[in-house]
C-alpha cells in the first residue's frame, strides 16, 4: 500500500494521539466519504444540466413555488424529528 505523509495542526493531533485513535483509518474512511460526496455532486450537476436541455430551465414563478415546497417539507420533516 502507497504511504503518504500528512500534517495535522497541533491540537488535532494532540486529539488523535490522546484518545488513541486510528489515525490511518480514520483518514482513509474520510478520504472514501469526500471522493464519493465529490462523485454525487457531479452526477447532480450533469444530471440536471442534461434535465435543464432536456426540459429547459424553470422561471422564476416555478423556481419561486419549488423552494416553498422544500421548505414545507424541510419544515414538517423537522416537526416530525423533534
Amino acid at each position: 500500500m502507497p504511504r503518504m505523509q500528512l500534517y495535522l495542526p497541533e491540537a488535532l493531533y494532540e486529539a488523535v494521539k490522546s484518545h488513541r485513535l486510528p489515525a490511518s483509518e480514520l483518514l482513509q474512511n474520510a478520504v472514501r466519504a469526500e471522493v464519493r460526496r465529490r462523485e454525487l455532486l457531479a452526477a447532480g450537476t450533469k444530471y440536471t444540466a442534461e434535465l435543464a436541455a432536456e426540459v429547459g430551465r424553470p422561471t422564476a414563478q416555478q423556481r419561486a413555488r419549488a423552494g416553498s415546497l422544500a421548505g414545507r417539507i424541510a419544515a414538517r420533516s423537522h416537526r416530525k424529528a423533534s
